[in-house]
């Protein structure tokens, strides 16, 4: 069951939840696009195979906002916006331990490091690139903080790789040093989107809600506004 935040003829917004690939899921395992074009299909009844692009991706431990497109035009004209960096896109994130200063702009050179499946800030090397966001410590909480953090640049692992190398870890990311524990995946949520519509024009924010697991935790994130 898909938790759609928006839909029309051009556009598919969904909520995905942590522990789901976006895309490329292993055999017996649906990815977000097998399911949104499975529903696509059974609400409409549409024969013949469906049309839904890919447009934003989040990896599969991370929860919050994707943007799929429902046609091949609406695709490349979303596509376009991501490549220009004319989309907002605001994360939350619980981290441990809290970062050295309670707001301020990181500036990295990243790169993938392909034999360990991780990306490494890495100044030096010749095919670095640079990753940029901005954060905020929305609050506090006992084993750390809640971070809002604005990305200016989308690069693979990003926030994930920053926030590890400044020293606070997101919950639950094991492959970035975290030592403390978090269900069903990490505490990083894409929870904010604002793109341009594909052919009417008009600026759209969309808003993904937090998942139970944040929730279920004692902080001030629980009731967010």
């Amino acid at each position: 069951m898909l938790d759609v935040i928006y839909e029309d003829n051009h556009l598919l917004v969904v909520n995905k939840p942590a522990g789901l690939a976006t895309q490329g899921a292993l055999p017996g395992h649906p990815s977000l696009v097998d399911r949104a074009r499975r529903d696509v299909k059974d609400r409409y009844h549409k024969p013949g195979n469906v049309y839904i692009g890919v447009v934003s991706r989040l990896d599969a431990l991370v929860s919050g906002v994707v943007v799929l497109a429902r046609t091949s035009k609406a695709a490349a004209r979303l596509n376009e916006q991501f490549r220009e960096g004319a989309v907002d896109k605001i994360y939350w994130a619980l981290v441990s331990p809290r970062p050295v200063v309670p707001k301020g702009t990181w500036r990295d050179w990243l790169r993938e490091n392909d034999a360990a499946h991780r990306v490494e800030i890495a100044p030096d090397h010749r095919g670095a690139k640079e990753g940029v966001l901005e954060f905020a410590v929305r609050g506090e909480f006992e084993r750390g903080a809640w971070l809002e953090i604005v990305l200016e640049t989308g690069r693979k692992h990003q926030i994930r790789a920053q926030c590890a190398h400044h020293g606070c870890p997101i919950l639950g990311d094991v492959k970035y040093g975290s030592r403390v524990p978090f269900p069903n995946g990490i505490a990083l949520h894409a929870r904010i989107l604002r793109i341009t519509h594909p052919t009417r024009g008009d600026r759209l924010e969309f808003k993904a809600p937090l998942p139970a697991t944040w929730k279920a935790l004692d902080g001030p994130f629980r009731d967010p506004p």
